[in-house]
Formats: structure tokens, C-alpha cells, sequence
């Protein structure tokens, strides 16, 4: 315990640092605001703006050539933002007319608030320069991707104009669309901007290159000129009438359905939200994509469905991501029919509640009730997570889970062993102030009848990052008996090391705006086997970033893997498997190029070459995309895998083409159809959905399924479906 203590020191020492001081005022007033992207009100003139963006790409240390400008005003009801953005032409990129954007490839603005100034969570607002809206929630403290989840949904409003030189934006956004404590005067602030035209990506705070932009290390102080009053936040009720028809071919069935049901959002106080769902239904959804997977393990896919992804890292930012997870949401409406193949569980109802006790407890609750479906042996389950949140030092926290499944009632084929299983644990997230250190800790243990004693999961890892060095070791435990039904867990009776280090270069004068060398690996044991060790990777990568936004990457990877079961490495039914406790080793080499998105038509190709277990792989994987602004975007993903093996194993082409077409018509009226074909499923599908926005987050959709077999090619399931819903504020 002594030897950790210095290092506890830096730790907290490096979370005290404070890298600028930056602020902005927002004034409070008592006039109207017109809406019309023109900042012609006298309010606007009495304020003083955020202004001095820095560059954030392609450097990081000079300030933004065409600067932007941001004022703020605010009454009881409204917060008022008004922003010019100078350009140096109106060749504005304005790929689609549908809300929430991506920011990467178009003209846009990002504001991030930080309410209670924890340094982990932010409210997000944006649009570009065709006043098209986004909204987002950030949280684990931006530091990734990841961290950005947009389909948050809340009513606001906004007005853009275009200027020779300049567009300019105003936006309307209730106080009631952010959660925050009565009587403060102080939000944390900052705000990004993509500028096409000067190839330029600027921030208000400056930000160095190895950060995310997102990253809410880095924000100024928004100050109010009065306290703030406790808003109410209107009642949300948002009921929904769904009908389809439907045929399954195989059956020679045809079927009609017609559902009612629908969302409640409940607000309390100024801090938490109660969501509450009845007879949910997911139709319009848009499909997964079809996935190629050539390895021993479950795939990973996304959460799409609204209600699991609000607030969604309270709950699911615990353990090991795609490792050992112990709440993974689409474990909850999916299950497995009696020959393991995914289908539709109903889900009868759920209540969630998320959000701040105070200034530093986060809580979620969440609870579903899923029907029992006797035909496929599934029973009905009461499915409930308990999550919280305490912030500790600058931007850390500590959390605390606890994951039940609990079969409601108990039925002639459910087993004993199967009657429930729970999960608790505990994380501790590390993130220093200025983000140089992060890292996890977490240990998890979980219950279920007839479980052995080695059923714990533990793991975390420690991260260093700065604007030329990244090194990263982490490690992961999870025991032959740890079950998380609730959860993903990709691998039992495991022990990991997974070292990193990667080093970045800044050339100068050069049409290059970075070179990254990066070195990685991970070793695998099983401890039920006298810590044999069972899998090995070691991965040497060189990327070359452009300053045109185009980028290179190369890679050169090594592979062990010890089979403890028989396995087809191409997924076919008919091969010979490769046999358990057989030993491979195997290395292989990737080309990677990414085009400059800015362009009207811009494609990524991939291509591997090597060996692959006992025989070869060729690949190559492409991705191109058609922009035809701001009506129509097309994307073309496709993939070829080529594997060759010895006789008696097999040789197979693995083929997936998955076309995409997007229409936005208006800002209220998209059309999109999703195309496609995996030949290791065997599978050809259309996914076509129209959406109509005729109120601010009521919508009415028509969506037409399509399913094929290929061998032979025959119709499998039809479906047309349309579904209403209207969000009414109480």
C-alpha cells in the first residue's frame, strides 16, 4: 500500500490542474426574440460573445483564420443563442435535410453545456448553415466517440440565414430541455465548428489533437447574470397506433396486427426524469446490419431502440466493453426460439428514472416486465438494473450496479438452473482534469442457482495520453462460472493483458498532418487449464493522416489462437471443422484508404492479405458514398472474403454487398431504403421506411420488410407496416 501512495499523489495532482480560464456571460432580458437568423434585436448588441476559436484541426495551436462568435441571452422560460460564423465562401456542404446530423463532412455548429459542472456530462445543441437541428447527450466525459449518443430527442427552435462572408444562427432552447439546480449562476461551456471551405475544425477552448473534440476536460465558464429559477418541465405523453400485414412464406401464413401503446416522460424536480413505457413497439427502427463474422464469438451490435439509449451510460458504461459487460440492453425484447435463432420477446411495460440526486450522485433504475412464449420455451422474465454514480476528485467517479433477471412465472420447461441471475459490482473511472490520465477499475461478481465459486469478473485499465505519446495496459478477469444474463460477456474462464503504445508525429510544411506508429498487443490464458495460454495478438500499425482529411493505414498482425472447441473459421454447416485443442499461428497484412469526405463522392477501401489459421485469407472491403445535396445521399458497403483452407477443411467466398439510399425531401419528410445480401447467413433483405414529421417529434412512418433465403432464392417473411406517434406536452 505504501508504493501506491506517490503514485495515488500524481494522480490526484495531475486531477487538480487547471490548463485555461475562459468565460462567457449570458445577459438576462425581458424582450421578445424574433427568430429569423438575423441578430437584428438591440439585446443582441449589450452582450459580449464567446469568441478567439482556436484551430483544433489541421493544428492545434494557432487560432481559427474565420472566427465564429457566440452571444447568449436568457429569461425565464428560454435560453437565446446567437452566433456568426465568418466563411470564406457560401459553397456550404449541406449533405442532408435530416435532423441529427453528423457533424464529420458539412458545415455545422456544436454547443455543449456542462449544467452541473461535473465534467462528465453535457447537453448538446447544434446545426448548420441550412439551419438543419441536432441534439445529443454526452457523457463518461467525451473522451471517445462513444461518449456522443444523438438520439436524444427535445423540442427547440432555430433560424439560420446565409450572407456573403458569414451565415448566422439564432436558437430558442427552453430551460426546460436541460436538467440543472435551482439558484446557481454557473454552466460549464464550450463549442466546436466544422468550416469545409477552410478545411478548419475550431473550438472555443482550445483543444490539443489527441483529445476528442467532444472531451469536457476542456470548457470555459458560462456565467448567468441572475440566479436561475426552478423551470417546469412539461408532462411528455407520446402515444403511438401501429398496424401491419404480414406473411411468412415458409408457413404459408399470413398475418395482421394492430397495437396501441406508447411512452410517458415524467419530469421531477429539475434534475431527474421517470420514462415509462407500455406495450412498446420498435417497428421503425431502421434494420442491424448484416454482419460477416469470422470469429468464434457473438457479434456486438448497437442499441437502437429509444427508450434503452437515454441516459444509456448509467447503465451500460460498467465493466469491459464488448467484453464483459454486465447490462447490455438488447438482452431485454430479444431471445432465442428453440432452434437459437434471434426473434422478438414483447416487452409488456418498463419504467426507468435516471438523472442527478444532487451535484455529484447520478442514479438510474430500470424495469421491464418481457411475455412468456410458450411455443419457443421462453419464459416471461422481470428484468431490472440499479445503477449509481458518485462523482470523486476533479471528473472521476465511483459506481455501483446491480443487474437482476428474475423469471416471473415459472413454467414446465424452465429449468431450475435458469430461475434467475443477478450481477453486482462496483467501477471506479479515473479522469483527471486536463484527461492526460484515465483509466478503470471495476469487480463484479454474480449469482445464479447451481453456480460454482469462480463467478467473478474483474479487470480496468490505466491510459496516458498526450499530444505525442498514448500508452495504454489493461487486463481483464472474468471466471468460468461468472454469468451476466443481462449482459454481454464474450469469453468465460479468461485472463488478459492488453499493453499499448503508439507515438504521434506533427510534420510541418507538408501536405501530411500526422503520422501515428502504433504497437499492440493482448495475451490470453485460461486459468481452468493451468493458465494455458490460448490466444496471442501482436499488432504493428503505421496511419498518415492528410491535411485534405484523407488518410492512410497499414497494418501488420500476428495471430495465436488455441481452439478449445471445434470451429469453422468460414461459418458454413457443411465444412469439416478445424478440431478442438488444435494450435495455430498465423500473421497477415492490411492496407487501409480513407478519401476526403468533403467531396461529393468519397470511398474507403480495405484489403487483408495472409494467412488465416491453417490455410489463407484474401479481403477486401469497400465503403463508397454519392452526395447529391441536400436532397439524396447513397452508400455502397461492400465486403469479399476469401478463405482457403486445406482438405479436409473448407474453402469458401463470403460475399456482402449492403447498398443504402437516403431522399430528404423537406426537413420533416425522409425516405431511406437499406439493401442487403450476406451470403455466410444466407440472407437478402430490404429495410424501406418513409418518415413524416408533421409536429416537432410526432411522426408517422410506413415501413416495408423484405426478407429472402438465397439457397435457393425464395421469399422468406413480408411485412408493411405503418405506425403513428404524437408527443403531447402536459
Amino acid at each position: 500500500m505504501k508504493n501506491l501512495l506517490p503514485f495515488l499523489g500524481l494522480l490526484l495532482l495531475f486531477g487538480t490542474m487547471t490548463a485555461q480560464d475562459k468565460e462567457v456571460h449570458v445577459k438576462w432580458i425581458d424582450e421578445e426574440i424574433v427568430l429569423d437568423g438575423e441578430l437584428n434585436e438591440s439585446a443582441w448588441k449589450l452582450v459580449d460573445p464567446a469568441k478567439d476559436f482556436w484551430q483544433y484541426f489541421p493544428t492545434d495551436t494557432v487560432q481559427s483564420a474565420f472566427q465564429t462568435e457566440i452571444k447568449m441571452l436568457y429569461d425565464e422560460k428560454f435560453l437565446y443563442v446567437g452566433i456568426k460564423l465568418l466563411s470564406i465562401g457560401d459553397d456550404y456542404i449541406i449533405p442532408s435535410l435530416r435532423r441529427d446530423f453528423n457533424a464529420r463532412g458539412n458545415d455545422n455548429i456544436t454547443l455543449l453545456f456542462d449544467t452541473f459542472s461535473d465534467g462528465n456530462n453535457a447537453f448538446v445543441f447544434g446545426t448548420n448553415s441550412a439551419g438543419v437541428q441536432r441534439e445529443a447527450l454526452v457523457s463518461g466525459g467525451g473522451s471517445q466517440g462513444s461518449d456522443f449518443r444523438k438520439t436524444w430527442d427535445v423540442k427547440w427552435e432555430n433560424a439560420s440565414k446565409m450572407a456573403k462572408g458569414y451565415y448566422t444562427v439564432e436558437m430558442k432552447i427552453p430551460m426546460s430541455s436541460f436538467k440543472f439546480k435551482s439558484g446557481g449562476t454557473k454552466w460549464r461551456f464550450n463549442a466546436y465548428r466544422f468550416d469545409t471551405q477552410s478545411n478548419e475544425r475550431s473550438s472555443w477552448m482550445q483543444i490539443p489533437q489527441n483529445q476528442s473534440i467532444i472531451s469536457l476536460a476542456f470548457m470555459g465558464d458560462m456565467i448567468f447574470e441572475a440566479p436561475l429559477n426552478k423551470v417546469r418541465t412539461p408532462f411528455a405523453l407520446i402515444p403511438y397506433v401501429s398496424g401491419g400485414l404480414s406473411k411468412d412464406f415458409d408457413q404459408n401464413a399470413t398475418d395482421t396486427d394492430f397495437s396501441i401503446g406508447g411512452d410517458a416522460k415524467i419530469p421531477i424536480g429539475n434534475s431527474l426524469n421517470m420514462d415509462l413505457t407500455f406495450n412498446p413497439d420498435y417497428s421503425q427502427v431502421e434494420a442491424d446490419e448484416l454482419v460477416v463474422n469470422l470469429t468464434r464469438f457473438e457479434v456486438f451490435l448497437p442499441e437502437k431502440r429509444q427508450f434503452f439509449i437515454d441516459n444509456a451510460d448509467l447503465f451500460s458504461d460498467f465493466g469491459s466493453l464488448g467484453s464483459a459487460n454486465p447490462f447490455f440492453s438488447r438482452r431485454i425484447g430479444i431471445a432465442e426460439d428453440l432452434e437459437g435463432d434471434h426473434i422478438e420477446n414483447e416487452i409488456i411495460a418498463g419504467a426507468r428514472l435516471s438523472g442527478k440526486l444532487n451535484k455529484n450522485l447520478r442514479i438510474g433504475f430500470l424495469n421491464i416486465q418481457t411475455a412468456e412464449d410458450a411455443e419457443n420455451e421462453i419464459p416471461s422474465n422481470n428484468n431490472m438494473v440499479l445503477a449509481l454514480q458518485q462523482k470523486v476528485f476533479s471528473r472521476s467517479n465511483i459506481g455501483f450496479i446491480f443487474a437482476n433477471r428474475q423469471i416471473f412465472n415459472s413454467a414446465d420447461f424452465v429449468e431450475e438452473a435458469e430461475e434467475y441471475n443477478r450481477v453486482m459490482g462496483l467501477d471506479f473511472n479515473l479522469q483527471t482534469e486536463d484527461n492526460k490520465w484515465t483509466g478503470k477499475y471495476y469487480i463484479h461478481k454474480s449469482f445464479a442457482p447451481e453456480a460454482g465459486d469462480k463467478d467473478f469478473s474483474s479487470g480496468g485499465f490505466l491510459e496516458y495520453n498526450t499530444r505525442d505519446w498514448n500508452f495504454n495496459l489493461g487486463g481483464t478477469y472474468v471466471g468460468e462460472d461468472f454469468q451476466a444474463d443481462l449482459g454481454y460477456i464474450r469469453r468465460n474462464d479468461i485472463v488478459t493483458l492488453d499493453p499499448s503504445a503508439a507515438r504521434t508525429f506533427y510534420p510541418t510544411d507538408s501536405k501530411i498532418n500526422t503520422h501515428v506508429v502504433e504497437l499492440r498487443s493482448s495475451s490470453t490464458w485460461s486459468p481452468e487449464l493451468d493458465f494455458k495460454y490460448t490466444d496471442g495478438m501482436v499488432d504493428l500499425e503505421y496511419q498518415m493522416q492528410f491535411r485534405n482529411q484523407s488518410s492512410i493505414e497499414m497494418a501488420l498482425n500476428h495471430r495465436y489462437t488455441y481452439l478449445l472447441e471445434d470451429f469453422d473459421p468460414t461459418g458454413s454447416d457443411e465444412g469439416e471443422p478445424l478440431p478442438a485443442f488444435s494450435d495455430y499461428s498465423y500473421s497477415k497484412l492490411d492496407f487501409t484508404y480513407e478519401s476526403d469526405r468533403r467531396k461529393a463522392f468519397s470511398f474507403a477501401a480495405r484489403t487483408d492479405i495472409g494467412q488465416f489459421f491453417n490455410g489463407y485469407r484474401y479481403a477486401l472491403t469497400s465503403d463508397f458514398r454519392l452526395r447529391l445535396q441536400p436532397y439524396f445521399t447513397a452508400s455502397f458497403s461492400s465486403s469479399y472474403n476469401y478463405i482457403d483452407l486445406p482438405d479436409p477443411y473448407p474453402t469458401q467466398s463470403i460475399w456482402f454487398v449492403g447498398p443504402k439510399f437516403e431522399f430528404t425531401f423537406t426537413k420533416n419528410l425522409f425516405w431511406s431504403t437499406f439493401i442487403q445480401f450476406n451470403s455466410q447467413d444466407e440472407d437478402f433483405s430490404i429495410n424501406s421506411r418513409l418518415q413524416w414529421r408533421f409536429k416537432p417529434l410526432s411522426d408517422l412512418y410506413v415501413v416495408y420488410n423484405d426478407n429472402y433465403k438465397t439457397t435457393p432464392f425464395s421469399p422468406g417473411t413480408r411485412a408493411l407496416i405503418v405506425k403513428f406517434t404524437y408527443w403531447i406536452n402536459i
